[in-house]
């Protein structure tokens, strides 16, 4: 039962990364149709950021009063109904309507469903469910190019995710009662090898109530935060920049550096799809540190004056780097800081995360405005350097308590 459900769970994120570049594939077409700046994609994207944020932040106190199934239900329903509603509206104006049912419905089941897994299953799954993230952040552009491609609107690509969307809310409706019975199973004594088996005082300290403390002043807890926010910097800010440092600095036409840009995220994808296998011998904590050792060595690659090719190779390493730290960072949580506080910390964790992706990335953008786009590597370090730092700050906390 657990492996089918599990099935479920990895659907649900799936479906959680098909909407994510959506706007980006279908924007030039929208942009022309309804006549707008081009910068009013940052607004709209800084939109669903924002209700995310919100939802995220929120998720503790919501997912521990209705449950991890009914509000990843109703988090679904409201997406699948957001991107509906985008396929048909008028004018602009309602993208920023719907933005905000979109952003809120992402944030709140990104957080619960990385708690859930946290919780009850395994490392590997943890790796595997991001994976399944970059299978549908892929799939989304590949369903948007193909319907303009043959000449359809760009809401044929809307309603079809929604569609998709649609179906998952059907199975997740179906399968409600299967959240309470699989979190039961992880706590007992079974031969379920994906579940995480928890001995009796384990259990027992989950059933207490947790102490009058509040989550965020746990030791580590804002540096777990910064890394977080360091992190997704670095994994947006070579996205978003990537492109142009390659056509501006190293001289390649712009279908070349999108190709390597694509890598990049391919090598996030398969590099989690690996890491689902180390995790069956190596530590959370060994494979965070690695991940961070291999974006740095690439960053720094890329900020030398070497052949163009080198920076090829960068690419792919700060991509293969970044793929075990975001879900081994969450798969750690309730091991740093407690069952009891994990779901209202990955929320934090959660709205961090997004925060880095928002702001980090345009800041590099206008620095450059005032420079040049040669400073990406410069700000890759940096970023690297934030979350190495914060991260190595935690495991010296987190060692020093337990000592």
């Amino acid at each position: 039962m657990s492996t089918f459900f599990l099935i479920i769970i990895y659907m649900a994120f799936i479906s959680l990364g098909l909407p994510d570049s959506l706007l980006g594939t279908a924007w030039p077409i929208m942009q022309s149709q309804f006549s707008v700046p081009l910068g009013a994609a940052g607004f709209i994207s800084m939109t669903i950021a924002g209700a995310t944020i919100i939802s995220s932040l929120m998720s503790g106190k919501i997912i521990g009063r209705f449950g991890t199934g009914k509000i990843t239900f109703i988090s679904c329903l409201m997406t699948a109904g957001a991107l509906l509603g985008i396929s048909i509206m008028p004018s602009l104006f309602w993208f920023f309507i719907l933005a905000i049912p979109l952003g809120l419905g992402a944030g709140a089941v990104d957080a619960g469903l990385n708690n859930y897994v946290a919780l009850h299953y395994k490392a590997h799954h943890m790796s595997w469910l991001h994976c399944f993230w970059g299978v549908g952040a892929t799939l989304g552009p590949i369903i948007m190019s193909w319907y303009i491609a043959k000449g359809d609107s760009w809401r044929s690509g809307y309603f079809t995710i929604s569609m998709i969307q649609f179906v998952l809310v059907v199975l997740l409706f179906i399968t409600l009662p299967l959240w309470d019975k699989v979190g039961n199973i992880s706590h007992k004594q079974t031969g379920d090898s994906d579940l995480i088996h928890k001995t009796p005082e384990e259990n027992n300290l989950e059933n207490q109530d947790p102490k009058k403390i509040h989550p965020i002043h746990i030791k580590g807890v804002k540096l777990a935060l910064a890394s977080f926010i360091f992190y997704c910097g670095i994994e947006a800010t070579m996205g978003l920049w990537g492109s142009s440092f390659l056509v501006n600095i190293k001289g390649m036409n712009a279908g070349a550096a999108a190709q390597w840009v694509s890598m990049y995220y391919g090598g996030i994808t398969l590099g989690r799809f690996i890491t689902g296998f180390i995790t069956m011998k190596v530590s959370n904590k060994i494979l965070i540190r690695t991940g961070q050792s291999i974006t740095l060595v690439g960053a720094l690659l890329l900020l030398l004056p070497l052949p163009t090719i080198f920076s090829l190779v960068s690419f792919i390493m700060i991509g293969l780097g970044c793929a075990p730290i975001f879900p081994c960072m969450i798969h750690e949580t309730p091991v740093r800081f407690g069952k009891e506080y994990s779901q209202t910390i990955i929320g934090y964790q959660m709205a961090s995360a997004y925060i880095g992706i928002t702001f980090l990335p345009p800041l590099l953008g206008w620095v450059s405005a005032w420079t040049t786009i040669g400073i990406l590597p410069v700000f890759a370090v940096l970023y690297i350097l934030g979350m190495l730092i914060s991260s190595e700050r935690i495991n010296n906390l987190v060692k020093s308590i337990k000592h």
